[in-house]
């Protein structure tokens, strides 16, 4: 039996403002709270929030049958508690219901996957535990910024714990394999994979409402016939996009939502089912290993990571913004932290891209790639400056991870001793309470007897 395993990612941007050279050691505060709060409120607006609704609406009338998942980033959330908390209520609703999952994924939405295992593990833990805080589950599956995935990857993935991750069904690694089935990691064989397929997820995210694409205009019934027709061992079709290509990259105008809405009614004609990605893991088998040596993702044409590292700009600012990865993580300062997250999103080495791209790239504030990337430099000279004032810089990682375990256990000594000193403080308490009373029981006989 077929069925559709139906994904939605949440992640915001979070916009930085014009930072020049002079700002450096004066100015720590790299961000543009108006844009970051405009854009938000307009997403939630425009695609959230009626999405969102449309998809409860879709449980309510279709019961078990109809499942979803999500997975949000963890500094989308950060921005959805200040400015849109309408749409965390809604997704805890749709919690409720018992028919979604949410995946876990990089807190930052960043590249840490690539460049630090610590800081990638990290980053991944981080978010699991926000997303536990929300909706009481903790994560089995991983989805990694913009599905990226290798077999390197992979491996971290299932030392992390985690059952299965959600990729590409890129053709280059497929070759002339479906990615209709199950797959299992190359290096961790105990790590099952889902794959997209590109075709079917991009004909509702990307060309819906392109009126010159052969399929336009796309409606619910051929769209399940299409799925329907697939040959019968092909039984997981994987339908994964963001949740704003439902109201922003497809109008609302388009009649998007009623196109969603039809699915499970027409689905549920042709046989096919509706599964979350750990429902998929519990029941089917892997059919066989996906060897992916180098590394894929969901972005353009070429499904790599080109369009993050792909010129000599880009890959010197990844490179030093992680050449400070293992000393921060160490310092764990709050405030640095927060700073590391917004530094690492993925979308600040994005608008530095010199790649022609078939989706439109909206640049923000940046003119060209090579303003993107010095305002991005200016903002890092100073965080970086802000991680080497935290300790010496003359001090090497060993050494300082070796200084603040000392600390660390120094404070752990003294809060042990606080504890002991509380404990006797109590019993010496209890004792002088002891003595008053047996004191007041002796005193009694001898007043009586004076009187």
């Amino acid at each position: 039996m077929k069925t559709i395993c139906l994904y939605f990612e949440i992640h915001q941007i979070i916009h930085l403002k014009r930072y020049r050279f002079f700002d450096i050691g004066t100015d720590h505060y790299y961000y543009d709270d108006y844009e970051n709060e405009r854009s938000i409120t307009d997403i939630a607006e425009r695609s959230y929030m009626p999405a969102l609704s449309a998809i409860q609406d879709m449980i309510r009338e279709n019961g078990q049958y109809f499942k979803v998942a999500f997975s949000l980033s963890g500094t989308g959330i950060e921005q959805l508690e200040m400015h849109a908390p309408q749409v965390l209520e809604k997704l805890q609703q749709l919690n409720d219901t018992g028919c979604v999952e949410f995946l876990a994924e990089p807190y930052s939405h960043g590249l840490s996957s690539l460049a630090n295992e610590e800081s990638f593990a990290a980053d991944v833990k981080k978010q699991a535990k926000k997303i536990e805080e929300y909706f009481g589950k903790t994560p089995t599956v991983l989805r990694n910024s913009s599905l990226i995935y290798s077999d390197d990857i992979g491996a971290q993935a299932a030392a992390l714990g985690f059952k299965g991750m959600l990729t590409e069904g890129a053709k280059h690694v497929l070759g002339w394999k479906s990615p209709h089935y199950v797959y299992n990691c190359a290096m961790a064989p105990n790590l099952k994979l889902l794959l997209r397929d590109v075709e079917l997820s991009d004909d509702i995210s990307l060309r819906f409402n392109n009126s010159e694409w052969d399929g336009y205009p796309l409606f619910a019934d051929a769209y399940i016939n299409r799925i329907a027709a697939l040959p019968e061992e092909e039984q997981v079709i994987n339908i994964f996009m963001e949740l704003s290509a439902l109201g922003i990259a497809q109008p609302l105008s388009s009649n998007i939502l009623e196109f969603m809405k039809a699915l499970p009614a027409c689905a549920k004609e042709k046989g096919i089912t509706f599964s979350t990605p750990s429902e998929i893991f519990g029941k089917l088998k892997a059919v066989d290993t996906l060897n992916v040596p180098d590394t894929l993702s969901w972005v353009d044409e070429e499904r790599d990571v080109s369009c993050w590292l792909g010129n000599p700009m880009q890959r010197e600012a990844f490179n030093k913004l992680y050449s400070v990865a293992d000393r921060l993580r160490i310092a764990n300062d709050p405030r640095i932290n927060q700073d590391w997250d917004y530094l690492q999103a993925s979308n600040n080495f994005r608008f530095m891209t010199t790649k022609p791209s078939n989706v439109g790239l909206d640049r923000g504030i940046y003119s060209s790639p090579f303003d993107a990337f010095t305002n991005y430099m200016n903002i890092l000279g100073d965080f970086i400056n802000r991680v080497n004032a935290l300790y010496p810089v003359d001090i090497d990682n060993d050494e300082l991870e070796s200084l603040l375990t000392t600390i660390k256990n120094q404070g752990d000594e003294i809060e042990m001793k606080d504890k002991e000193i509380t404990r006797l403080q109590a019993k010496v308490e209890k004792m002088q309470a002891a003595e008053n009373k047996l004191k007041e029981k002796l005193d009694k006989p001898k007043a009586a007897k004076k009187k």
